[in-house]
């Protein structure tokens, strides 16, 4: 029998409305397919707009597009490197809807199990995790 995971509950002074309206702009911003595929690319490290073409096999005008909805987002910087733009995450932006939404998750008894073991994953994903332990 899997024991119970004990996390912290994540405090807020908002409540569950003001709560949805901080957090829909970034998962708005991430529910889009090809801004997602941006966003994996750049897990490796900063890309310019041309890797990003190159890695995700969008064109040029729209990997920029998506660029500019993430920058507006502000899940994404752009700094100047050379002629180019160096796009990089920014972690921060990121962390807290993942914090809400994993503790969302294990709430439950069975949230628990789905999230804190490989069975609640894909097969091709928990091979992939299999890979990487």
């Amino acid at each position: 029998m899997a024991s119970t995971i004990q996390l912290p509950e994540l405090t807020s002074d908002l409540n569950p409305r003001e709560q949805a309206a901080y957090l829909a702009p970034t998962l708005a911003a991430l529910a889009d397919e090809n801004r997602l595929t941006i966003i994996l690319s750049l897990a490796g490290g900063a890309k310019t707009v041309k890797q990003l073409q190159e890695a995700t096999g969008m064109s040029q005008a729209l990997v920029s597009h998506h660029v500019a909805a993430l920058r507006k987002a502000e899940l994404v910087t752009s700094t100047p490197q050379g002629r180019a733009n160096l796009i990089s995450t920014c972690c921060e932006q990121l962390a807290a809807p993942v914090q809400w939404l994993a503790y969302l998750a294990t709430l439950t008894p069975e949230g628990q199990q789905a999230c804190c073991t490989d069975a609640g994953l894909p097969a091709a994903r928990a091979t992939a995790v299999e890979e990487v332990k």
